[in-house]
């Protein structure tokens, strides 16, 4: 049942004018941009439920998704398939919607290592997490911002599909306080913890509180200020005032007369749940105890008794155990099998439960198989687990979303990318949904011109390109070269600057950081010509290439698809002189395709600037030095997790090393690069520590 005082509050909101989306922009959609609204617009009035919207590098897609958001006028989940991006992205909508709720929702795992068990080796791996103080702020205000506004937009990560804990436990145990409220400090304390607050006598962190006197300092779940509650002296059980200062400089913010406190945690029970999930799971456990008896497996009973009646004192005890989540079916009184509460539930919903809001899916032809794979690895290492004793059955409902179940519980959707896979193509088609084009960039830019070099000839290919760079490089422009292989890639770098061509090569094993400053030296003209493989199909923004040089473009497979050949030429798009030459003896079907999809889009731009009399202009973006920022927080990720697996290395060098590539590989499967960059890192140091050791 949903909260009354939050239902009020929300409505107050709505009438002082805070319900309403209102775009905050200095220039109007042009190009493709005024056409692409108003088709996604009428496509969702129409009841559209799925649609692409197909826009070229530098179209502007943020800025048409969000005029369509302001025009629907729908509470909005978007998802990126990492944190950086995600993040990008929700700066670009807080500067469109500064008036309005956009959050940023992301795993708050600095350093993350599931539960496993290796039966070949015997060795069990217990979790150990390092929890983000400042993203589990931000999960908590994206929530609370969907209780009690309509104008919200959240910027998650694939994170977002993976269990949460109930909305309506979360906004029922929320309370109201105000002043001139009967009540002492004592209750008052005794509600804090109820919700799971905690006292503290030193600096305050989100979910804190502390006592001093007649008052009560609170850092609230999702803010960064500090609540002063001062109760009546002298005994008495009233709330005299309230007041909201800053942490740092302890000035006054604002004289509040009410607040609503939400509870520190999002998985919540309350004591009649608690007591009939404890007996639920006692009655699980009788019944796997019984399993394993009739199978012989009296190792798995016994290590599964033992740990199964410690969580369920603890829980009884305090309320909390180790891995309480493990146990979240029986807590939140589900039914096995059934699909967990996400970040989706606390989304508003109409009347008969069908989604009441519009999800954007961000670079669908990475994101949605992201989704997809999810599920799947989960569920094979908790059935290891639940096979050899480690966790009940009851373990596998803690888990993300299936791709049938997200699908279920999102309403409408928009992919937006450049290159849709075949799965946006067939679940976008009429009825049911549409493919929108955005391919007329707002600067007039055209897709750059491809032409089709021999790899073998008169000239080497590699002859040829330098030929080809040292054009650009007197223009004052810079070059990319793509190569197959990360040997090819130092070769080339290194054979270019003995020919007198600054080049640097940049790929999987650079990191993150060191690629990030060698990036940014390129723009600043440092270096002429980039040498890479596949890094630099996706992302990058770089104005200043005017050329791009494909080598062994005839070598079909993943770099050389369709879809990574579209990719790697839209690169070259943000320049007015963009070329891109595909070194071929053949032509592929994938070349095939992508020079016939990039001379289509040429022919649109071309006749639009004609028939506009626009004359296309190199987009000119400054250079931010973006390294010692991001730096210090993949540093930070790479150094928990060494200081966490340490002693685990002293112990078994090549158990934990071997798990880490493990878990490395699993990252790369579902196209999660971040977390496989921090895992590659810890990794190679971890080897060198190794071999210092056997110096010694």
């Amino acid at each position: 049942m949903k909260n009354e005082n939050l239902a009020i509050y929300r409505d107050s909101k709505v009438k002082v004018g805070l319900g309403k989306f209102v775009l905050k922009a200095d220039w109007k959609p042009a190009g493709d941009q005024p056409g692409a609204i108003k088709k996604l617009c009428d496509g969702l009035k129409s009841g559209m439920t799925r649609e692409t919207l197909l826009g070229v590098t530098g179209s502007g897609k943020t800025f048409t998704v969000a005029n369509v958001i302001a025009n629907v006028q729908k509470p909005t989940l978007v998802i990126a398939h990492n944190k950086t991006l995600a993040a990008q992205l929700a700066q670009e909508y807080k500067h469109f919607f500064p008036n309005n709720a956009v959050h940023y929702f992301v795993s708050y795992y600095d350093y993350y290592q599931p539960e496993a068990y290796m039966p070949i080796t015997d060795t069990y791996i217990e979790k150990d997490a390092q929890i983000n103080v400042e993203i589990d702020r931000l999960r908590h205000a994206s929530t609370q911002a969907l209780l009690t506004r309509s104008d919200v937009i959240i910027v998650a990560s694939v994170s977002c599909i993976y269990g949460l804990g109930s909305p309506e436990d979360y906004e029922n145990e929320n309370f109201k306080i105000e002043v001139g409220q009967e009540i002492s400090r004592q209750d008052f304390l005794k509600k804090l913890v109820a919700i799971h607050f905690t006292r503290t006598n030193v600096d305050l962190l989100s979910g804190q509180f502390r006592a001093i006197g007649n008052t009560v300092e609170i850092m609230p779940t999702g803010e960064k200020t500090i609540l002063i509650v001062t109760f009546s002296s002298g005994g008495g059980g009233k709330i005299e005032s309230m007041l909201e200062v800053d942490p740092v400089s302890r000035q006054s913010i604002k004289d509040l007369s009410f607040y609503y406190l939400f509870p520190a945690k999002h998985f919540l029970t309350n004591k009649d749940k608690k007591r009939e999930a404890v007996k639920s799971i006692r009655a699980e456990l009788a019944g796997q105890l019984k399993k394993f008896k009739k199978e012989g497996n009296i190792i798995a009973a016994d290590r599964l008794k033992r740990r199964t009646t410690y969580d369920l004192a603890m829980i009884d005890e305090v309320g909390y155990c180790s891995g309480i989540e493990n146990y979240s079916r029986h807590l939140s009184r589900r039914d096995s099998g059934s699909a967990p509460d996400t970040l989706l539930s606390y989304f508003p919903h109409k009347e008969d439960g069908t989604p009441d809001f519009l999800t954007i899916i961000d670079e669908s032809h990475v994101t949605v198989s992201q989704i997809n794979g999810m599920y799947g690895g989960d569920q094979s290492r908790k059935k290891t687990l639940i096979d050899f004793g480690f966790r009940l059955p009851s373990a596998l409902d803690n888990r993300p979303l299936k791709f049938e179940e997200f699908e279920k519980r999102v309403g409408p959707v928009i992919y937006t990318t450049a290159t849709p896979s075949d799965f946006e193509r067939g679940e976008c088609v009429a009825p049911k949904g549409q493919i929108v084009e955005q391919i007329i960039r707002p600067t007039g830019l055209i897709d750059p011109e491809i032409v089709v070099h021999p790899i073998t000839g008169d000239k080497s290919q590699i002859a040829d390109f330098m030929e080809e760079v040292d054009k650009v490089v007197k223009k004052g422009f810079r070059a990319i070269a793509t190569t197959l292989t990360k040997k090819m890639a130092e070769e080339l770098s290194v054979y270019l600057k003995e020919k007198g061509i600054k080049a640097e090569y940049l790929h999987s094993d650079i990191k993150t950081m060191e690629r990030i400053k060698i990036l940014t030296e390129f723009r600043k003209g440092t270096f002429d010509c980039i040498v890479g493989v596949n890094l630099l199909r996706e992302g990058l923004d770089l104005p200043e290439v005017s050329l791009i040089g494909i080598l062994d473009a005839d070598k079909e497979g993943f770099l050389r698809s369709e879809t990574s050949l579209i990719q790697i030429i839209g690169r070259a798009a943000r320049n007015v002189e963009g070329k891109v030459i595909l070194y071929a003896d053949h032509l592929t079907r994938s070349i095939d395709a992508a020079i016939s999809e990039t001379d289509r889009r040429r022919k649109i731009q071309l006749a639009y600037n004609k028939k506009h009399n626009i004359t296309p202009k190199t987009i000119m973006k400054a250079i931010n030095d973006i390294t010692e920022q991001m730096q210090s927080e993949h540093s930070k990720a790479v150094n928990v997790l060494l200081d966490v697996d340490r002693s685990l290395f002293a112990k078994n060098p090549k158990a934990l090393i071997k798990d880490k590539e493990r878990q490395m590989n699993e990252a790369v499967k579902i196209l999660d690069f971040e977390t496989a960059a921090i895992l590659r890192d810890e990794i190679k140091t971890l080897m060198e520590i190794g071999s210092r050791e056997k110096l010694k």
